[in-house]
C-alpha cells in the first residue's frame, strides 16, 4: 500500500475537527453484509473455538432481558464485534457501526467543524494532545496534557477515544462543556467551548538574533511538503545558520510529509523510519530521498513537547538519531502505531493496528515517547508574561557554540 494512502489516527487521539494523527492509517475496499458467512476467509478459526458460552448469552439475554424485544440482531453482532476488537487492549483497534463509520470517513475527508483541539489516551485516561492554534479549544485555555474527565454529562472512564470525539465534535455554533483536570491540579476545570469551523494551520517563519532562522511547523498536511520547501529556501536566502524547527504541539499527519522533510537533511542512506509489522511480514525501511542539501555547518535545534506526535516524532527521531540535530523541550507524546481501516460491511469498518513505527535506532515510538536532549521545566513563573523558556533555551545553545 501506498504511503502516501496512510492516515495516522491519534495518539489515540483525533484533532476535534475532527481529524485524527493521520500517520499510519490506510484505506481497504471492499462491501457485503455481516450475515453473510460465506465471507469468513478462514472459518477453521471459528469451528476451533468453542462458541457455545457466546451463544449461551445470546439466548439468555434474549429469554430474561426485560427490554430483549427492542435490540435487534444486527445490534447485537456489532456489540460482540466491538467487545471483540476492544479484548486486545488497543485503544487504536475499534469497530466503527454504520453511524460512527460515516463520521471518521468524514473525519479524515478534511472538512471539519469542532472545538480543535486533539485527545488521545495515556495511561488509560482520556487527555488532550494538543489545542490547535487559534481554535476554540486553544482560546478557551486548554493545555497540552489536560485530563479530559467528562464531556458534557458523559462520563471518560474507561471511554475510548472515538466514543469521545462522537460526543464532541458537532456544528458550528453549538457549545460542549468539558470538565478538565490539569497536571498537579486539585480542582476540576469546567469550560464551555462553543464549536466553530476548524482551519488547520500548517507552518510560520521567523528570525532570532544571533542568525537563527526559526519554522514552526504545525501539523503534518498533504500541503507541508512543499510549504516546508519554501520555508528552507527563505532560510538559505535569509543568510542565517542556525535552524530552530518548532515541534512542539504537532500532533502528526501524512507519512510522506515527514519522510520528504527528512530527506532535505539526510543523505540517501540514512534511515528515516521503520514499519515493523512483527510477525505479520517483513518490516518496511523508508530510507532519506537524499535531497541532502546542507554541509555540516548547519547547526539544528529540534523543539518538542508532550503534544508533538505521531509523524513530528518521527522526523524529530531521524534528526536526532543521524546526528543532524538535539531535542530540547519535554518528553514526546509517544504514539508509533500504524493502523489500517477495513470495510466489514459496506457501511461499517474496524480500524486496526497493523505496524509499529521504529525510530533508525529501533526504539518504538510508542513506548514512552522520545527524551529530549535538554529538558526544560516549565512553571507559571518562567512562563507568565509571554516567556517562551524552551526557546530561549534553544538560542543559548545554538549562539554560544554548544551545538
Amino acid at each position: 500500500m501506498s504511503s502516501q494512502n496512510k492516515v495516522s489516527l491519534i495518539l489515540s487521539g483525533m484533532i476535534l475537527t475532527v481529524i485524527a494523527f493521520m500517520i499510519g492509517v490506510s484505506v481497504g475496499q471492499g462491501k457485503g453484509s455481516l450475515m453473510n458467512t460465506n465471507e469468513l476467509t478462514d472459518l477453521t478459526k471459528v469451528t476451533t473455538s468453542d462458541f457455545s458460552p457466546y451463544w449461551k448469552a445470546w439466548q439468555v439475554l434474549d429469554d430474561k432481558y426485560v427490554a430483549a424485544a427492542s435490540t435487534t440482531a444486527e445490534q447485537k453482532i456489532y456489540g460482540s464485534i466491538e467487545g471483540l476488537a476492544s479484548s486486545y487492549g488497543d485503544p487504536y483497534t475499534v469497530f466503527f457501526p454504520p453511524v460512527e463509520n460515516k463520521v471518521f470517513k468524514e473525519d479524515i475527508s478534511g472538512d471539519f467543524e469542532g472545538v480543535g483541539m486533539e485527545i488521545g489516551i495515556k495511561n488509560k485516561q482520556l487527555q488532550v494532545v494538543s489545542p490547535l492554534k487559534d481554535s476554540p479549544a486553544e482560546k478557551a485555555g486548554v493545555k497540552t496534557g489536560d485530563l479530559i474527565l467528562k464531556i458534557d454529562d458523559h462520563d471518560t472512564v474507561d471511554m475510548p477515544v472515538d466514543q469521545a470525539v462522537k460526543y464532541i465534535r458537532g456544528a458550528k455554533g453549538t457549545a460542549v462543556t468539558i470538565t478538565f483536570l490539569r497536571p498537579g491540579g486539585s480542582k476540576p476545570l469546567v469550560k464551555k467551548i462553543v464549536r466553530d469551523v476548524i482551519n488547520i494551520p500548517t507552518i510560520d517563519t521567523s528570525e532570532k538574533p544571533g542568525g537563527i532562522y526559526v519554522i514552526r511547523l504545525y501539523s503534518f498536511t498533504a500541503q507541508s511538503a512543499n510549504l516546508f520547501r519554501e520555508a528552507l529556501r527563505s532560510f538559505v536566502v535569509s543568510g542565517d545558520h542556525k535552524l530552530v524547527l518548532d515541534l512542539r504541539g504537532n500532533p502528526g499527519g501524512y507519512l510522506d510529509a515527514a519522510w520528504d522533510m527528512a530527506s532535505w537533511f539526510l543523505p540517501g542512506n540514512d534511515t528515516v523510519v521503520t514499519e515493523d509489522f512483527g510477525k505479520n511480514g517483513s518490516p518496511k525501511i523508508y530510507k532519506s530521498k537524499g535531497y541532502n542539501i546542507f554541509s555540516d555547518n548547519l547547526k539544528i535545534i529540534i523543539l518538542v513537547d508532550g503534544g508533538s506526535a505521531s509523524a513530528s516524532e518521527i522526523l524529530a527521531g531521524a534528526l536526532r538519531e543521524n546526528g543532524i540535530g538535539k531535542l530540547v523541550g519535554q518528553k514526546t507524546f509517544g504514539k508509533g502505531s500504524v493502523q489500517e481501516l477495513v470495510p466489514i460491511t459496506s457501511d461499517t469498518s474496524l480500524k486496526v493496528t497493523i505496524a509499529r513505527w521504529l525510530t533508525p535506532s529501533g526504539h518504538n515510538l510508542s513506548e514512552n515517547g522520545l527524551d529530549p536532549d535538554y529538558k526544560v521545566d516549565l512553571n507559571e513563573e518562567n512562563t507568565s508574561n509571554g516567556k517562551d523558556p524552551v526557546m530561549e533555551k534553544a538560542i543559548e545553545l545554538l549562539n554560544s557554540g554548544a551545538i
